[in-house]
């Protein structure tokens, strides 16, 4: 009976440990890597890599986005960089806190070096908006952006305000009066900050074509920018990623599900797809 006792508890103890374990050499791994692509390109490279987080509580998955944490962090790994060493960052995010964001945006646009954003799936909202900040963005042919329009609550700003303008100053009460005005705030507040961003990159007419087509709200939030989109908008993008950072992206794992939605052979294929490269 003990023995059966022993077993269990070492099962216990391997089930708490090695899933630790396997955290930390992913780390390690990851750093490693990241040491390697900074030698390799002469520069720094930060993370800004959101994802459900394998760590849950009570089987719920927690959601990522940037806030203030982010923010601290990588204006910290900032200014441990000489002002003469480029900066890439890989950015795989929804987007998050406009003060976060911005602050972020900012520290990159004031670094005297290239600053070089790659973005291997997506950047949405906040992280277009550190897009819009980097002297380069290099897409994957398939990756996207988003609108940088300011969300009130659960509202679209410009929605808020396009709701007051239809009704009648009788129908509409103290709180909506109030929402409308915050939400004309946050749109200025928006639009003179995309402007300062990208005021020493372009023309003024550039600046206010990206700035309309970004913040005024003509699309839904999560609507996609492709490569070629952001190409006609006038945004300085590329469609160069190098191998190295797929890697990278490869040690940030998705929270395992019970049952996977995607499947297939995690190789490549020869160009006839009959069969797997060795």
């Amino acid at each position: 009976m003990n023995d059966i006792w022993n077993i269990l508890w070492l099962l216990l103890i391997a089930a708490i440990l090695i899933p630790v374990v396997q955290q930390k050499l992913i780390r390690m791994r990851r750093m490693r890597l990241i040491r390697a692509i900074e030698k390799k390109r002469n520069s720094r490279l930060i993370t800004l890599i959101h994802r459900q987080e394998i760590m849950k509580f009570f089987g719920i998955p927690l959601l990522r986005y940037i806030d203030i944490n982010d923010a601290e962090e990588i204006l910290r790994a900032i200014r441990f960089t000489p002002e003469d060493m480029p900066i890439d960052m890989i950015v795989h995010t929804p987007g998050g806190l406009v003060l976060s964001s911005e602050q972020i945006a900012m520290a990159l646009k004031r670094h005297r070096a290239k600053v070089t954003i790659f973005v291997p799936h997506y950047a949405m909202s906040g992280g277009t908006l550190l897009c819009l900040a980097a002297d380069e963005v290099a897409m994957d042919g398939n990756a996207v952006l988003g609108p940088v329009d300011p969300q009130v609550g659960k509202y679209p700003a410009v929605s808020i305000m396009a709701a007051v303008e239809k009704k009648e100053p009788k129908d509409i009460d103290d709180e909506t009066y109030i929402m409308a005005d915050i939400s004309h705030k946050a749109l200025e507040q928006m639009r003179e900050f995309v402007e300062i961003i990208l005021s020493d990159q372009r023309s003024p007419a550039d600046v206010e074509r990206i700035v309309k087509a970004l913040t005024e709200g003509r699309r839904t939030h999560d609507h996609p920018i492709f490569l070629e989109d952001a190409k006609r908008l006038g945004i300085n993008v590329t469609g160069r990623v190098p191998d190295d950072i797929y890697r990278l992206m490869e040690l940030f794992p998705q929270a395992e599900q019970q049952r996977p939605s995607v499947q297939y052979i995690p190789v490549p294929y020869k160009d006839d797809g009959r069969e797997p490269k060795e």
